[in-house]
This record gives C-alpha cells, structure tokens and sequence, in this order.
C-alpha cells in the first residue's frame, strides 16, 4: 500500500514543482483575484490531466508496470486512486471556472476589464485562440460525463459488465479533454519544462485511449479455449471450472490470476488459477457466486463452451527468503494457495508451512479436496469455520504458531481482514515486509 501512496503523492507533487518552477515569478507578483484564479485554472487542468493520462496508462495491463508496482492488484489500486484523484481536480478546475463567473452575475465580484493580448507569433496558437469557446464548452460537457461514468466505475452497485463500458467511455471523455487542455493551456507552457513532460504524456493518454476504444488491451496476451469440466460446489457456492487451451499459453505460476471471458457481451472477469501449469494446456479456475454474473454461471456455463483466457497476471509469487511460510485464505481468497500446493506436490521447496483457511460455507467435498491437495503438498492445513471457531485473529495465530516472526506471511482474502492482521501481527513484532497481501479488487 506504501507503493501506491508515494507514488500518487510523488506524481502530485513533481507536477506541483514543475508549475512552480515556471510560475515563479508571477506566483511572487500575482495579488488580484482573477489573476490567481487564471494561475489555479492552469494548476488544476494540468493535475487533472496528469493523473488521467497516467490513469489510462495504467488501464493497459503492461507487464513493465506490475513489475515497478509488485502486481496487477497493486496497478490497478493505483490506477483507481489516480481516478478518484481526477475527479477531485476536475471538480475543482470547475468550480475555479464557474464559481467567480457567478459572483459576477451576482453583484458579488467585480471582474477587472480584460487587457488586449498582442497577436500570437505562431499560426497553430492564433488557432487555438479562435477556438477558445469551443474548447471551454467541450471541457464543461466533458466534466459532467466523467463525472457520471467514474460514479459508474466506482459505485460497486453498479454490475460489472457497465463498470468495463463506463472505462470505454471515459477514454472518449479523455480526449475530449485532451483538445480541451491543448487549446486552454497556456501557451508559454510549452517552451518549458513543463511542456516537455505533458506531450509524451499526452501522446501515451491518447495512445491508450485508442487502445481501449478499439478493444485491444491486452490482446497479445489472449488465448482460446473449451470448458472440459464444471462442478459446482453447493456447500461453498462455487463453480470449479476447467478449460482446455485451444492455443500457445505462456505458461503461469502458482498465484497468478487470468481475466476470463466466458460471455462476450459480459466481457472480461479476473479469475485466480487453482491449477499448476504442467504444460498439458489446462487451466483450471475456482469462481465464487458473488454477483450478479457469477450467480448466473452455474446454469450458463457449459461442456464444450468457448473461452477467451488473458493473462497470466500477478506477483502473488510465494518466493521470500524464509524458509518458513504462513498462508491464509480468506472463503475465495483460496485459491491462490490450491495453485500452489499443487505445484509443490510436483516439485516440492522444502518450505515448512502452515496453512489457515477461513470460511463462512462449508462443503464436504471441497475440504477434503483441500485436505488432500495439503497432505499431498507438505502443508499443515488449519480450517476454521467461523460459526465454529470465531475468525482468525492475530492473537489466536500467534497461539497456533510458536515461531510466526521468523515466517512470511502470504494472504489473499477480504481487504479489511487482511489489514487487521497485518495491523496486529507487524504490532507484535513482524516485519512488516514480510506480509505479502494480494489486493484482488477491480474497482
């Protein structure tokens, strides 16, 4: 989580010294309303349009970026903050623009007449100068859309299938903010250090716009494939699904995750792979009945039915230094560790390792599948029901596990209970870069 905040907080603030930088003189000499309201209307567009670009950079799924952010979790939780963050700076660049224009209608505020501007040297700039208005009302309409669709994105009400489009969308928001930004900013800008940053920014913006507009995110990383198996666990509201890969799979590690398209007007969903990849093709997914889509699987999924699998992505790798590991797995939160526990009755590391699944739904069938796969594997397996046993605490891990400081700890499960126990753990004494918490969130 540190990674993300210092790299929103870093980007905010290079952007903010760069202004300054330039503005250096005119932020010392600037005592007048509306000169500081022109000068914050130039801050705030470029913030704005800072974060989006990089927020749409960041919708592209490049492997370079897991690698600088530890994983798609954490990109993609920085790509989500990156947009909360344009909303705030385009809601404020709108309110810098209206709000002193309704003072004036109001009799509140005294706008100073305006000073004639000596014609522009360059033709592209006399150009923008004419397209002023048009600009101003395409950044206006623009600011209400994206508002609107990051609300979509954001309000997890909404299902998901409308979440994918609302992103579609929003690129087009993107660069009917981009000839807003291009034609507003002030021109001097360009010639600085300032203007340096913003094109290549601008140009990878549009760039990924363009990508996702046209549906290509990701498309080099896209195999086909034939649904071999289905069963659908009761107990747990789970459908374990296996398919059988049509084409070249780069193969994947236990951990990682896939986006899987079962139903292409439904699009792309992230499933963890419970299967090691033995390089048979088969891939085999755990898929909880959460939502409104997942709850629809156990009737529409089919034998013989197509998919389109994306991935591998993740860095949720299990490798540390320790030779001793802790893993828990929070109901769906599983997964990752059935992958990898098949994967060391193969080839085993030598690892001492405790595993703990909590759950809520119980299955017969599914816990002894686990038990199996934990005996198989080397792994001293700990269920706990939690109509039974209560939930997983620090203090009762800590109970269980005489030397967990000299563990890493490895969890994958719901938010809020794995940072309550990393809270408590790294309180009593665990480094805390030694618990490694997969972010498994889309939106």
């Amino acid at each position: 989580m540190k990674v993300i905040q210092y790299s929103l907080i870093g980007i905010i603030a290079f952007i903010t010294l760069l202004w300054v930088a330039v503005n250096t003189n005119a932020l010392a000499t600037t005592y007048e309303i509306f000169a500081w309201r022109s000068l914050l209307l130039q801050y705030s567009g470029i913030l704005a349009l800072t974060v989006m670009s990089l927020g749409m950079l960041l919708a592209m799924r490049f492997t370079w970026l897991e690698d600088k952010l530890n994983g798609l979790d954490k990109v993609y939780r920085l790509h989500k903050w990156l947009g909360i963050t344009t909303l705030v700076f385009v809601l404020l660049h709108w309110l810098l623009f209206k709000v002193p224009r309704w003072l004036v209608e109001a009799g509140l505020l005294i706008k100073p007449a305006r000073a004639a501007k000596p014609p522009e040297t360059l033709a592209i700039f006399n150009f923008f100068q004419s397209q002023r208005g048009l600009a101003e009302q395409i950044g206006e309409y623009a600011v209400y859309v994206l508002v609107a669709l990051i609300a979509v994105a954001l309000i997890k009400r909404f299902p998901y299938r409308y979440f994918l489009i609302s992103h579609r969308w929003i690129s087009l928001v993107y660069l009917a903010l981009i000839i807003h930004a291009v034609v507003l900013m002030k021109y001097a800008y360009w010639t600085t250090v300032l203007g340096v940053i913003m094109v290549p920014m601008i140009l990878l913006g549009i760039f990924a716009a363009l990508i996702s507009l046209f549906k290509r995110i990701g498309h080099t990383r896209k195999v086909v494939g034939e649904i071999t198996a289905i069963t659908y666990l009761d107990g747990v509201h789970m459908n374990a699904v296996t398919v059988q890969l049509k084409s070249q799979w780069s193969g994947h590690y236990a951990g990682q995750f896939a986006f899987v398209t079962f139903d292409q007007l439904e699009g792309a969903h992230p499933f963890s792979i419970t299967s090691a990849w033995l390089d048979d093709g088969k891939l085999s997914f755990l898929i909880k009945a959460l939502g409104d889509y997942t709850n629809t699987l156990k009737s529409s999924l089919k034998i013989g039915q197509s998919a389109v699998i994306e991935g591998p992505y993740g860095r949720f790798d299990f490798n540390s230094q320790s030779n001793r590991q802790i893993w828990i797995g929070g109901g769906i939160g599983i997964t990752p560790f059935i992958a990898r526990m098949k994967s060391l009755a193969k080839s085993p590391d030598g690892r001492v390792v405790d595993l703990f699944h909590t759950t809520t739904d119980t299955d017969q069938a599914s816990l002894a599948l686990l038990t199996q796969d934990a005996e198989t594997a080397g792994v001293e397996l700990h269920i706990m029901i939690n109509s039974q046993e209560g939930y997983l605490t620090g203090e009762k891990l800590r109970a269980k596990i005489p030397d967990w400081k000299e563990a890493d700890v490895w969890f994958c499960g719901p938010a809020l209970f794995g940072e309550t126990l990393r809270a408590d753990l790294v309180l009593n004494g665990l480094d805390a870069h030694r618990f490694h918490q997969e972010l498994f969130e889309m939106r």
